[in-house]
């Protein structure tokens, strides 16, 4: 099992940016697929970002195209979430998930699946 640590949430104008970070520990880490979703209040978890074990692919919400980038650092067995151009509408718990059965690109379809969450990070954007 990989243990996950989300940091690096906060509040922030719109427009803004930041930089979440997801320390994972587990010496298997580098060969699961990671992936970023988000909960804001009163909705469902929903998908953000995912990036493959090889950090060679990678897979985004809609939403967040070109503006939110996946990347991940295996020799620091980390993975971020580098937003930019935020809105209020990006305000959310952020979680990281990683699951060793789900690639990269099933991670959308698989949320209620995936089985190593963080505890997350809160990103409040203000108007």
């Amino acid at each position: 099992q990989v243990q996950l640590v989300e940091s690096g949430g906060g509040l922030v104008q719109a427009g803004g940016s930041l930089r979440l970070s997801c320390a994972a520990s587990g010496r298997t880490f580098s060969s699961y697929a990671m992936g970023w979703f988000r909960q804001a209040p009163g909705k469902e978890r929903e998908f953000v970002a995912a990036i493959s074990w090889s950090g060679g692919s990678t897979d985004y919400a809609d939403s967040v195209k070109g503006r939110f980038t996946i990347s991940r650092d295996k020799a620091k067995s980390a993975v971020y979430l580098q937003m930019n151009s935020l809105k209020p509408e990006d305000t959310a718990v952020y979680y990281c998930a990683a699951d060793p059965r789900t690639a990269f690109d099933a991670m959308k379809r698989r949320l209620g699946q995936l089985r190593d969450w963080g505890q997350g990070t809160q990103v409040t954007v203000s108007s």
